[in-house]
């Protein structure tokens, strides 16, 4: 079935602006590394993590989006080359946890606030809903809005840490990094660790669900996808480095954030934008990962996997706004976990969904070896098979960090695992629904 579609697309620098607030935002969140990992592991933990997760997935993701760039991204994808039942698995793994991923950013967004605001905590539900419903309306507008504001975002997120980075490179001190070694680090925080640097670097499959919204989008994509993964490692690094170079407490970054960072080189002044960044920050990434998720219950409703009102499309701006109010409202359900639990939750259940994603790219390999594909990873299948095993690898060792943790990783860790198992559960509810529709039209 046709989609209908906005004449207008987005064009490559808005794309990219989308996919870095998809896959990143900037650094925030990413200030418990130092405590997981220590000032010797958290270089390396981060330097390494995304060569081994996020490579991996970036490559898949080019691949097959330049064979099908088609709205519902991952989700078309599986179903092609694994059948209905797993990419039922797949669009319903990724809608949920997405849920989690944006239940973090209200919440993200009120802590930084309240550098403002020292009592705004206790509006915190209030404010969450706001922002909630905010983005909803922002989405319902359609993608251009959300690619203008993107970038406008984009400046506001950037700017505080550039002026950061400046500053620290010209304060007089020791700017050796430390001795990079794992030796020390407990397996239960080398497993949050790594979650924390996966959770910072996750999304690349989200940002192709509307590809058929962006203007040249093969070739924007293998362009913006490179930009913005370029501009996420840097920034994380040189982030890193200046919290390193500080001298300030693992401990009092993880509680204060990084606008604490903003305090010691620049003052308050520093500290203010940098609180101000975070707070552009959330709001960007929430109203850019609604914005792919809200086109896979489309495509799953037009497969008659999902009830038909998710296709229904807003009158004026052609846009899934069925799709996108009953995200907004699970979402409100779900902002009061913590955030180290929706951390783990979050990339337990999107590593899942991943998985399939690669099995299908060398599947389709070996079915559809002459396949057009403008973009072609230069492996064959041998060697797309030990370099899909390398996120792998990351994602068990993670993974059983949880299970061996004090108990703190152990709740959420069983709550994503059955999170992944209802997806087989909701597909025999709908087999059964759709056998019982045809034997009363028989």
């Amino acid at each position: 079935m046709s989609v209908s579609l906005p004449r207008k697309k987005i064009r490559l620098i808005q794309l990219v602006a989308i996919i870095f607030f998809t896959v990143s935002g900037g650094p925030f969140g990413l200030e418990p590394l130092l405590t997981y990992a220590g000032q010797h592991g958290a270089m390396l933990i981060l330097l390494i993590t995304p060569l081994l997760w996020d490579v991996p997935a970036i490559l898949t993701v080019m691949e097959l989006n330049s064979m099908m760039p088609v709205t519902g991204g991952y989700y078309q994808w599986v179903k092609y080359g694994l059948g209905q039942r797993l990419g039922f698995y797949e669009g319903w793994w990724t809608w949920l946890y997405t849920f989690v991923d944006l239940a973090i950013y209200p919440v993200l967004f009120v802590g930084y606030a309240t550098f403002f605001f020292p009592g705004l905590e206790y509006y915190k539900v209030p404010l969450y809903l706001l922002i909630i419903w905010g983005s909803a309306g922002l989405n319902i507008l359609g993608i251009m809005q959300v690619g203008k504001t993107s970038l406008l975002l984009s400046a506001l997120v950037l700017s505080p840490f550039i002026i950061l980075f400046v500053i620290a490179a010209n304060t007089t001190g020791n700017h050796a990094v430390p001795a990079p070694s794992l030796h020390g680090i407990p397996f239960p925080s080398m497993g949050m660790a790594l979650y924390t640097v996966m959770w910072n670097c996750l999304g690349w499959d989200n940002i192709t669900t509307y590809a058929q919204e962006v203007d040249k989008p093969v070739r924007s994509y293998l362009y913006a996808i490179a930009i913005a993964f370029g501009l996420v490692i840097v920034l994380y690094a040189l982030t890193i480095f200046v919290a390193q170079q500080s001298g300030i407490n693992a401990a009092v970054l993880t509680d204060k954030g990084f606008p604490v960072l903003g305090l010691h080189y620049g003052g308050h002044w520093l500290g203010a934008l940098v609180a101000a960044g975070g707070m552009a920050s959330t709001l960007g990434i929430y109203a850019a990962v609604l914005l792919s998720v809200s086109r896979v219950p489309q495509a799953m409703s037009d497969d008659k996997l999902l009830p038909k009102a998710l296709h229904r499309l807003h009158p004026r701006f052609k846009t899934p706004y069925v799709s996108i109010l009953i995200c907004s409202v699970v979402v409100s359900l779900m902002v009061l976990w913590t955030f180290s639990e929706l951390l783990i939750i979050d990339v337990i259940v999107y590593g899942a969904g991943l998985s399939l994603e690669y099995i299908t790219l060398i599947k389709l390999r070996i079915k559809e070896p002459d396949r057009n594909r403008p973009f072609k990873i230069p492996m064959n299948v041998l060697g797309l098979c030990l370099l899909l095993l390398l996120p792998v690898l990351v994602y068990i060792v993670a993974l059983a960090g949880a299970f061996t943790s004090d108990g703190q990783g152990i709740k959420p860790a069983l709550f994503a695992i059955g999170a992944l198992l209802s997806a087989e559960l909701v597909w025999q509810i709908i087999s059964w629904r759709k056998l019982r529709i045809s034997r009363d039209e028989f």
